[in-house]
């Protein structure tokens, strides 16, 4: 086996245990808020989370081919084999420490800091694509802001529609309709996350000949959707714990509204094929519905907390891809 099919097949591994640890770092997010109303058990939410993701996953390839070729030429990319398994390294290093501590960090914006930073390193500047990585930028920065605006908007229609309802019933019959959001959110999670593995992986094919075209081999498709739905079936409880619970008090008509506003968000994105973090835009989505519903029942500590690591994020995984690209090339 030659040089460039070890590390393609050490790239394909390394990208499917990305795409695994997303499963239970990112995709946690999408039931926590079922898990924590009680409208579903544990259980039963992550293996509808592990089915729902792994459906979505196959369904659209447009944010993959957006990673492909967004932020370098993977045509171009000299030595680009060693850029690629050295961002993936990043980005797993990234999501276990934010994993180990309970942050819901973003697994989108560390994969994309990482390649921008191995990149950097191995060709300059000059090789990184502005346009498409400030478009990709702008997607990850503009999400969340808007999951905020229309969580608040869902959830101030909701109060005045269901102004004059019995608590005790309306939660019930939320807690219902919430089996179904959190399906639909599960299902654009899939959508989106596990295409950006299916663009690395792409990416690596292409540099290292084995690959003609930015189109998405159906084999890297249905691993990466396989990757996903095996790391959502581990669990992800640091982050549920989080997301469900830390940052508000969270009722099912919270919960409903919250995944309506996590879902279209991350949907919408899909379609014009930007890839955005799920993280934020759902964490965004419930402290909208939380400001909403009663800003001082917010823990704004927790999301200040979220929103430091939010920032951080992408400069320390672009320092951290350029240092490992540099060990990696001096060995390799």
């Amino acid at each position: 086996m030659d040089f460039l099919t070890v590390i393609t097949v050490l790239i394909v591994i390394f990208a499917l245990l990305f795409d695994f640890i997303n499963g239970f770092h990112d995709t946690a997010n999408a039931i926590a808020t079922s898990v924590s109303t009680k409208a579903l058990t544990p259980r039963r939410a992550i293996i509808l989370a592990a089915v729902m993701n792994f459906v979505g996953a196959l369904t659209f390839t447009g944010v993959a081919q957006t990673i492909t070729s967004g932020i370098t030429d993977p045509f171009e990319l000299d030595n680009g084999l060693v850029v690629i398994l050295a961002a993936l390294i990043a980005a797993i290093i990234w999501n276990l420490v934010t994993w180990y501590a309970g942050i819901p960090s973003s697994s989108s914006h560390a994969i994309i800091g990482a390649i921008t930073g191995a990149v950097i390193v191995s060709a300059g500047v000059h090789a990184i694509h502005f346009q498409g990585f400030l478009s990709i930028l702008e997607g990850l920065l503009s999400s969340p802001v808007i999951a905020f605006i229309i969580g608040y908007i869902i959830y101030s229609i909701i109060k005045v529609i269901f102004k004059n309802s019995n608590l005790a019933k309306t939660n019930k019959r939320f807690r219902l309709v919430q089996i179904l959001t959190a399906s639909v959110q599960s299902f654009a999670h899939g959508t989106n996350d596990a295409q950006k593995s299916m663009g690395i992986i792409t990416m690596a094919l292409i540099v290292g000949g084995m690959h003609p075209t930015t189109d998405i081999p159906f084999w890297v498709q249905a691993s990466c959707a396989t990757a996903m739905a095996l790391g959502t079936s581990v669990g992800g409880w640091r982050i549920i714990k989080t997301v469900g619970g830390k940052i508000m008090k969270i009722r099912p008509v919270n919960g409903v509204a919250a995944d309506l506003t996590g879902a279209g968000v991350i949907f919408g994105a899909t379609l014009i094929h930007l890839p955005v973090s799920t993280t934020h835009v759902i964490s965004s989505g419930i402290l909208g519905v939380g400001a909403s519903h009663r800003p001082k029942g917010v823990n704004w500590g927790v999301a200040k907390r979220m929103v430091v690591t939010w920032v951080i994020t992408l400069p320390i995984t672009a320092a951290l891809g350029g240092a490992i690209y540099y060990i990696l090339d001096l060995f390799i």
